[in-house]
């Protein structure tokens, strides 16, 4: 039941590979996802002029 003082969390290890997957998860898709909201707005510009 006790762990060595020296031993490492299996969850910190866990938390730095979920955040690496995180932020490459949020780049697949935020990067369209500006690229398109950004063509959007371009387009309903020009509509008022």
């Amino acid at each position: 039941m006790n762990q060595p003082a020296n031993s490492t969390p299996a969850s910190t290890t866990e938390t730095s590979s979920s955040t690496g997957a995180l932020v490459i998860a949020w780049a697949f898709v935020g990067i369209p996802l500006l690229w398109g909201v950004s063509q959007t707005f371009v387009k309903a510009l020009a509509l008022f002029q």
